[in-house]
């Protein structure tokens, strides 16, 4: 393929910081970053809850170098928390921790933020993985974001975790995209015809004082407003490392292989956001299990259908980029499950739901050591 600088790979994951005697988050994030050695503090970063860590890589060529990092930074940071008599987990919710229990970051984003919205950012302990895929410019990230919305619900799907909040089972794979949304400027995009469009957007909203910065809008996805990549946000923090791989191979497909189609003058069809939204919340609600909308078709057909679909779109530009081992672990996650599948397993078990971070640890440490 030409070109593949132009589909670097950033990732993102957030991690719950987590006591080994009672289970619950605690507020332990600078316990971490302060004991952490210089190269994995660069990767460290505070977020809105100091139950929360980030880690992120650096500017990645491909999927093998983000391998090799994330691998070597999540090792760290297990052994750090360890050395804290701590632990770290994925998953996008707690089982069930109280957010009004932890302590929120001393930080002018955060205060303004909290000020701004109260309970509705107090509340946001979520956890989330997000992806920064390379574009060659904010014109074709634009036409790239309009196209590649639809397959937001496929990956979407595949990422589940968070079907516990607060002690309760919510009867939803993730429920963190429902505490979420009631932060303003979220979920699926709408269509922009170019970037122009978008820039008259975000102006009208500063103008307004609605927002001080494009970084204020928290969408799905988006055209990031200060790097040149496009940003895939609607995915849980997944448990294993290779989840997370799998998630990121497949955005960055995504992205290349729309932006080819556009090399060739090819068009794909842009849904109507209003539409995509119903695949959202039925994968929101059952995961890989949902019947997912064919809008082509009109029908309703199994999500292991549409995923193949996926697979099949993406194929020709799969060995380009040196990722068929992580795209076609897709496959794999159907088999056993997404993390919310398999801690509902144990939930089922087990009735405890202390088991259950006991099992998102153990994932979170699977295949490092």
């Amino acid at each position: 393929m030409e070109e593949k600088h132009k589909f670097t790979i950033g990732i993102e994951e957030e991690y719950q910081i987590i006591d080994i005697e009672s289970r619950d988050l605690v507020s332990h994030v600078s316990k971490i970053i302060e004991g952490s050695h210089a190269t994995l503090h660069e990767k460290l970063k505070n977020e809105m809850h100091e139950s929360v860590v980030e880690m992120e890589t650096s500017i990645c060529q491909n999927i093998k170098q983000a391998r090799e990092e994330m691998y070597s930074l999540r090792r760290h940071l297990v052994e750090l928390a360890k050395s804290h008599n701590l632990r770290v987990s994925g998953g996008g919710t707690h089982p069930f921790s109280d957010w009004k229990l932890q302590n929120i970051t001393t930080k002018d984003r955060y205060d303004i933020i909290v000020n701004d919205m109260g309970d509705v950012a107090r509340s946001n302990l979520i956890f989330g993985l997000h992806v920064h895929v390379g574009v060659p410019n904010r014109e074709e990230g634009i036409k790239i974001q309009n196209i590649a919305r639809y397959f937001l619900p496929h990956i979407y799907a595949l990422s589940t975790c968070s079907p516990f909040w607060e002690g309760r089972n919510t009867g939803f794979k993730s429920y963190r995209q429902k505490v979420f949304a009631k932060f303003p400027r979220t979920g699926i995009p709408s269509y922009f015809n170019c970037w122009a469009d978008f820039e008259q957007y975000v102006n009208i909203l500063v103008k307004t004082g609605t927002i001080d910065n494009a970084k204020k809008i928290w969408w799905d996805l988006r055209v990031h407003p200060i790097y040149p990549t496009i940003e895939f946000r609607i995915c849980d923090m997944p448990l294993r490392l290779e989840e997370t791989l799998c998630l990121a191979a497949l955005m960055q497909c995504i992205v290349a292989k729309i932006y080819k189609l556009h090399q060739q003058n090819i068009s794909f069809r842009s849904y109507r956001r209003i539409l995509i939204a119903e695949n959202k919340w039925r994968a929101s609600k059952m995961g890989i299990d949902a019947d997912l909308i064919d809008f082509g078709k009109e029908i309703t057909v199994p999500y292991n259908a549409l995923l193949e679909e996926l697979l099949e779109f993406i194929d020709d530009v799969v060995d380009d980029l040196d990722c068929r081992k992580e795209v076609e672990y897709a496959r794999e996650i159907v088999k056993m499950g997404t993390g919310a599948d398999r801690k509902l397993n144990v939930y089922k078990e087990t009735g405890d739901l202390k088991k259950v971070v006991d099992y998102m640890i153990a994932e979170t440490e699977y295949g490092l050591f």
